[in-house]
């Protein structure tokens, strides 16, 4: 397989609304090698895809998604706001409503792509049912050598571990400003090994030759995110990240 690895961030998103089975099915279209999505809890404990913790962005609705059970949310369109944005035909993408976990995962049942699932966790109550549910649907659907679980909160990586000990895991990290990078590369890595993640997933501007090589030593893989920036190919490529996580895989693609 050539690499780095492209992902589709939400699927497809530059080209069809994040988190929908548009921008997943395109990312399939595409060649990209797997695609990256958030998984959230509805109240009836429903695991769905979606980022935000209420449709207010992609949907205009102020319904939080934990508030709303699975059938509520079925009839909700959001495509439209993507069209809009994009000055798109009226219409485009009205019938994309939030997907769930088993509509993921039975799309994809029919190749081998690898699967990105970020938890997304508001309350720390919050953790032990998202990971049981997730874990519950991976083993179900035998795609546990696809998936890789990611979450900013580490504690619930545990979890999930606690959970199925067989499922690989990312320790997902952003930029923090408070900390000298010489001290944050050791840290980070100590984090991910700590809850026994196989991958650290780092925003591309934690991107650096010391964290990748001191990840590496400790037998961790490297996912950067979000890059959009095809001269990234090269860097990927000499600094050892295995997957770059993007929101134009067609884009990438063409680059690599």
């Amino acid at each position: 397989m050539s690499s780095p690895l492209i992902m589709g961030h939400r699927g497809a998103s530059a080209v069809a609304p994040e988190n929908t089975m548009a921008a997943f099915r395109e990312a399939i279209a595409l060649g990209s090698d797997g695609i990256e999505f958030d998984v959230r809890l509805t109240r009836d404990r429903v695991p769905v895809v979606i980022h935000d913790n209420s449709l207010h962005r992609t949907a205009g609705l102020p319904q939080r998604i934990a508030d709303l059970t699975r059938a509520e949310l079925k009839s909700v369109d959001v495509g439209s706001w993507f069209a809009r944005k994009k000055n798109l035909p009226p219409g485009s993408f009205a019938n994309e409503t939030v997907p769930s976990l088993r509509d993921l995962f039975t799309l994809f049942e029919s190749n081998n792509l690898t699967l990105c699932l970020e938890m997304k966790c508001d309350s720390v109550e919050e953790y032990a049912p998202l990971a049981e549910a997730c874990s519950r649907l991976i083993a179900e659907h035998g795609l546990k050598e696809r998936v890789i679980v990611e979450c900013f909160k580490l504690p619930a990586l545990t979890i999930l571990k606690q959970t199925d000990a067989s499922i690989k895991t990312a320790a997902l990290f952003e930029p923090s400003f408070s900390t000298p990078s010489v001290l944050l590369d050791q840290s980070l890595v100590n984090q991910a090994t700590a809850v026994g993640a196989s991958y650290l997933a780092l925003h591309h501007r934690l991107a650096r030759q010391s964290l990748v090589e001191k990840a590496k030593l400790a037998g961790l893989r490297v996912a950067l995110w979000t890059v959009d920036d095809p001269t990234w190919i090269e860097r990927a490529r000499a600094m050892g990240i295995e997957a770059l996580i993007t929101n134009d895989p067609a884009a990438m693609l063409a680059h690599r």
